[in-house]
């Protein structure tokens, strides 16, 4: 994929690795695969990735597993560079960070050498599982979802503009009435930009 900006300043990075708990997100998940749609973004993750997110999102969203299967599917499709597979050889030499979180700096390795040259970021709500100093040794940067979307918005605030008045739909549970953009934006902890959007869109 070809990216449609440059960032001299490496304020956003190109590539973003999405977390299992950010995917789980159908409004962060939707979020982040918008912005890549419009080229702000190269998203990643993995075959681990992909079998955390099909064995819990049947409970936590309350579908079937084929449904669950069927969307992931989709997902491979509308993104077939994301999925890097097998990245577990990518492991090896990490101590700092919590284990169970080193296959996720295992796609972001696997991802610098997908994409040479290019800033790459792991997106997750676990950042304190992640060691900084150990990711920024091999070249990784790390993000809270809030702060990353608020980095979007003031590089491309048209592309955020556009995704915005969307969230509310995302977020709808069915049978229910539609939350305000202000609530969604809480639930899902996006206090920074929330204090952007929540009372303009």
């Amino acid at each position: 994929m070809t990216l449609a900006f440059s960032n001299p300043q490496n304020s956003v990075p190109a590539v973003i690795v999405l977390d299992t708990c950010v995917l789980l997100s159908n409004v962060l998940r939707r979020m982040f695969l918008r912005l890549a749609g419009e080229r702000r973004c190269v998203p990643i993750w993995s075959e681990r990735i992909g079998g955390e997110w099909q064995r819990n999102a049947p409970r936590i969203w309350g579908v079937s597993p084929g449904d669950v299967r069927a969307q992931w599917t989709a997902l491979q499709a509308a993104f077939p560079m994301a999925d890097l597979g097998d990245v577990s050889r990518y492991e090896a030499g990490l101590q700092r960070s919590d284990p169970k979180d080193w296959h996720v700096i295992a796609a972001g390795r696997a991802a610098k050498v997908r994409h040479p040259g290019c800033v790459t970021a792991i997106v997750t709500r676990n950042i304190r599982d992640f060691n900084r100093t150990e990711l920024r040794g091999y070249g990784l940067a790390l993000f809270e979802p809030d702060d990353l979307l608020l980095r979007f918005h003031h590089a491309w605030p048209d592309s955020m503009q556009r995704l915005m008045p969307q969230v509310t739909h995302w977020a709808q549970a069915p049978g229910k009435a539609p939350a305000t953009l202000e609530a969604v934006l809480k639930r899902e902890r996006l206090f920074r930009l929330n204090r952007v959007y929540g009372s303009v869109c």
